[in-house]
């Protein structure tokens, strides 16, 4: 038995030894398999990773944003500039007022002396180093600029201009693009301190980081420190969603070891500091360290300080929670655990380290800049930009545009609107009023403020680009300039009848033109009806013209509108917006030299580079002699026409040529008015096209006035060219005269219109020399 025994256990034995054989090759079996199905999986998952890692990060391009500026200020001794301008061009510009100017960006006043520490930048021809000039002003101008620093008087010195816009790509991240070499020592070096101790050495995961986390994690009972290296942080915003998932930290580990096999570690430490998250502004999100140095401190990056570097490297931790605008002493306690770390790793010394815990944060009250400002000038901007490039090129390629805008002229302009239109309110007229203004330079044509809303901040319909509404009597002066253009036929004393006539219209129906008194005037002058803005001796003189004439002219000007070629057009039955309107008035403010309206100056490359400059174009037009003397006559429509009541308005003495417009059933106000150097085109009205109420004088030109009140005002130029001369004529007979005779007024006149006749005053004063010596003794020509 016993032996039977033994046998039946080495039996069982054998069987349990095979049993387990076999189930050990049964595991061996289904893992080979398994591991073959992973690497079946993984292999192509991994190829897929590998190839979006090198192509995306080989040909990385961030989409930045373009900038707009508004045009730099050159100051000059000289140049009109009062002191309340001089700050709000500092303001828009960023700058701030302090008891000192010791640091770029900051100003300080005494008296009217303004100290400024100019900001370095990258203007169109070239860059300029960080500055303090002092600039002393006096009588409205600026008296004297000199260094602050050597006390050298200088003749020039310009400001940087203020940031007016971004073109913000679709993505709404906002960045300035800094490379490894640009970046300080400091911010490489101490985010690997902070961030990843052992960045150097791992090949993108950090194990001993991941184990040292999860014990730290352990002990405190909850999430205290991460594990991730820089390469996972940067492949988690550059490649990967936000989603915690362990399949996304799976594709992170992945993708952090590939791109460290792939690229060096300066690359990866590049690409981290421009695409880090460092704060949010509305809705558009800080990305890198170059932009959130500007965005903070409004500072370029390489002139941080410790204790600044410090706190933008304690935001990567948490940009929300620890943001200095809002929560200051969380980021302070913030920055100063970074501090320590730096002072840790023998970044900087104890004694460096407990300066920078005394110092503040340093950080601005708000960013300088607030998005985009001044919504209807930039969509002129956009306009201009678009007949060159595309849409994509704006959001994306980070270009540097450079525009006419001035910014305490655009402020005044919408200040004008905003409130002139509501004091018509408080005199009766709708509340529902709109209005836009154009202001441009006479002589280049550069727009240097657009309102197209009473609502500055309001985004949508902009009246002065877009508000196609008829001009009604501001197209007069055209049919004036033609008519004195024939001088064998017409001078400012040419008589012309102001009465009623009735014309067939193709449809049949008859137009009997009104004039806006209700009254017709009978024979006048030709300066008296365009002063007193008649409407049937218009008429009847722009019929002797012809509407074809006037239409040529309108498209030579500049004006690309369809327009019916009815006898309506003489008073106005044409659609035209505010901003062509300037463009008219331009070439007539400008003394017959048409220059197109322009808003943008330079567009350069992020780099630098420049890709288009828009240089001056001038044209001048023909019959220049005839614009002089139309100029003249726009400003006997101020000082004794329809706007009469400007020069009290203005409440200064100054020689201004203008134009009021109203439209039937007063529907639309218009007023167009220019000194020297400056033109501008103001609207009102309803939207909707109802009757307003409203007349060229008692909407428009108060909204103008508004406007020309607070700027340097420099009298029409009204110095006749070659081919026009001034004359001593009788007001009254249009005989030439002389100053001495009674009813002698001095009038300019083309050459070939002057009277033929003279008063007997003249004629006993007249020597018997056959030579026209009147001309030499009381002509006047300048």
């Amino acid at each position: 038995m016993s032996k039977t025994r033994k046998k039946a256990a080495r039996r069982k034995r054998k069987s349990g030894s095979h049993s387990r054989i076999r189930w050990w090759s049964r595991l061996w079996r289904l893992m080979l398999l398994l591991g073959g199905i992973f690497l079946g999986l993984m292999v192509p998952w991994v190829a897929y990773l590998n190839h979006q890692v090198t192509t995306e990060f080989e040909g990385r391009k961030w989409d930045l944003p373009s900038r707009v500026f508004a045009r730099a200020l050159d100051l000059y001794p000289g140049a009109p500039l009062s002191l309340q301008d001089l700050e709000t061009e500092l303001r828009l510009a960023g700058y701030r007022r302090g008891e000192s100017a010791g640091r770029p960006g900051l100003y300080r006043v005494s008296g009217n002396t303004v100290e400024i520490h100019r900001r370095s930048f990258r203007f169109p021809d070239g860059s300029e180093d960080a500055r303090r000039v002092e600039v002393r002003l006096a009588g409205g101008a600026v008296d004297r600029i000199r260094d602050a620093t050597s006390g050298e008087v200088l003749e020039l010195a310009r400001l940087d201009p203020a940031e007016i816009a971004s073109i913000y790509p679709l993505q709404k991240e906002d960045r300035t693009l800094v490379g490894i070499e640009e970046a300080p020592q400091l911010l490489v070096t101490g985010l690997q301190a902070v961030e990843d101790r052992h960045f150097n050495q791992h090949p993108g995961v950090d194990l001993r980081g991941i184990a040292r986390a999860m014990l730290a994690n352990l002990r405190a009972g909850r999430a205290v420190q991460g594990g991730s290296t820089l390469t996972q942080q940067l492949v988690k915003n550059f490649f990967l969603t936000r989603d915690r998932t362990l399949v996304r930290k799976f594709n992170e580990a992945i993708m952090a070891l590939l791109l460290e096999y792939h690229y060096d570690k300066g690359e990866i430490l590049e690409a981290y500091i421009n695409e880090v998250f460092l704060g949010q502004q509305g809705a558009y999100a800080v990305h890198g360290f170059g932009r959130a140095s500007q965005f903070y401190f409004d500072q370029p990056l390489e002139r941080l300080e410790p204790h600044q570097i410090a706190l933008l490297i304690g935001l990567v931790k948490g940009p929300s929670y620890y943001n200095p605008r809002k929560h200051p002493q969380r980021a302070r306690e913030r920055r100063d655990q970074v501090l320590d770390m730096f002072a840790e790793t023998g970044l900087l010394s104890t004694q460096e380290a407990r300066a920078a815990r005394a110092a503040g944060l340093g950080v601005t009250p708000q960013p300088r800049t607030h998005g985009s400002r001044y919504h209807a000038f930039v969509e002129l901007v956009r306009r201009q930009l678009g007949q060159v490039y595309r849409e994509e090129d704006l959001r994306t390629e980070g270009l540097r545009i450079f525009t006419t805008l001035s910014p305490s002229e655009q402020e005044k302009a919408q200040s004008a609107v905003t409130n002139g239109l509501r004091e018509l309110a408080q005199r009766g007229l709708p509340a529902s009023l709109q209005g836009a203004l154009v202001l441009a330079d006479v002589a280049s044509g550069e727009v240097r403020a657009l309102v197209g809303d009473r609502d500055g901040d309001r985004v949508g319909f902009n009246r002065a680009l877009q508000a196609r509404r008829q001009i009604g009597s501001v197209i007069k002066p055209l049919v004036y300039l033609l008519a004195l253009e024939h001088q064998d036929d017409y001078n400012l004393l040419t008589p012309i009848e102001d009465e009623p006539l009735i014309l067939r219209q193709a449809d049949g129906s008859d137009w009997q033109p009104d004039n806006y008194d209700g009254v017709s005037h009978g024979e006048v002058s030709l300066l008296e009806a365009l002063t007193r803005s008649y409407n049937q001796a218009a008429v009847r003189l722009g019929l002797n013209i012809g509407v074809s004439h006037v239409l040529a002219r309108l498209e030579q000007l500049g004006v690309d509108a369809e327009v019916d070629a009815v006898p309506s057009v003489f008073l106005g039955a044409v659609e035209l917006t505010p901003l062509e309107v300037t463009q008219i008035y331009q070439s007539l403010a400008a003394a017959g030299y048409s220059v197109p309206l322009r808003s943008v100056l330079a567009v350069e490359t992020a780099e630098g580079g420049e890709l288009v400059r828009y240089p001056l174009r001038m044209q001048p037009q023909s019959r220049r002699e005839a614009i002089s003397v139309l100029n003249y006559a726009l400003t006997q429509v101020v000082e004794q026409g329809t706007a009469s009541r400007l020069p009290a308005l203005l409440g200064r003495s100054v020689t201004v040529a203008g134009k009021t417009g109203t439209t039937n059933d007063r529907r639309d106000s218009w007023f167009v008015g220019y000194t020297r150097n400056r033109v501008a085109v103001a609207w009102v009205g309803n939207d909707d096209n109802r009757p307003a109420g409203v007349t060229g004088s008692n909407a428009a030109m108060q909204v103008w006035a508004r406007l020309f009140r607070e700027l340097p005002l420099e009298s029409v130029d009204l110095r006749m060219p070659d081919g026009a001369s001034w004359l001593w004529v009788d007001r009254n007979s249009g005989r030439l005269s002389a100053e001495q005779c009674d009813n002698a007024v001095q009038l300019p006149f083309v050459a070939g219109s002057e009277p033929g006749e003279m008063t007997p005053c003249l004629a006993a004063k007249q020597d018997n020399d056959k030579e026209s010596i009147w001309r030499k003794l009381f002509g006047k020509k300048e």
